[in-house]
């Protein structure tokens, strides 16, 4: 790819970069002036986590895309960035099918963060209060389909009127 490609494509990568910006901003500015003081509500805590997770993992995956865009095939940065990309992508299908399967058990809502550079993965549930029984099936779920060693799994129970 020719200097001058390598230029338009990284500053277009840019102005994309720098519009998103500007609509998290704006976005962010419409859901401040409807909310109260308090900021993040129980009542929306699960949809504002899922919408924030979402806009962190789309300004990562864009600028991964910029750097797999600036080298070629077969070169280390290349090679990183695009390994990088997949991770983010294999965490992103995990929480997907880790939600179900704890929506499965009865619950009306739930968030699972599973960390793409530890081995780490956040539970949270929609729930006045958690029991021992429903905690362990949640963590021998989460262990058996993830193999996180024991210890890495946390539980929070967020209770959510919605």
């Amino acid at each position: 790819m020719s200097n001058k490609k390598k230029i338009i494509a990284m500053s277009s990568l840019v102005v994309l970069l720098g519009a998103t910006a500007v609509f998290n901003f704006v976005l962010s500015s419409t859901q401040t002036v409807e909310s109260d003081a308090s900021g993040v509500t129980p009542a929306n805590y699960f949809s504002t986590y899922r919408a924030e997770r979402t806009t962190t993992r789309n300004e990562e995956l864009i600028q991964l895309d910029s750097v797999i865009a600036l080298y070629e095939a077969g070169d280390e940065k290349y090679e990183e960035a695009t390994e990088m990309k997949m991770d983010i992508v294999e965490a992103m299908e995990k929480e997907l099918v880790l939600e179900n399967m704890v929506k499965s058990l009865g619950f009306s809502d739930a968030v699972v963060s599973v960390s793409t550079s530890s081995d780490n993965v956040n539970v949270f549930i929609n729930s006045a209060e958690l029991n021992f029984d429903t905690a362990l099936s949640i963590y021998n779920m989460m262990k058996d389909e993830t193999g996180i060693a024991s210890g890495n799994v946390i539980i929070m129970p967020v209770y959510s009127e919605s």
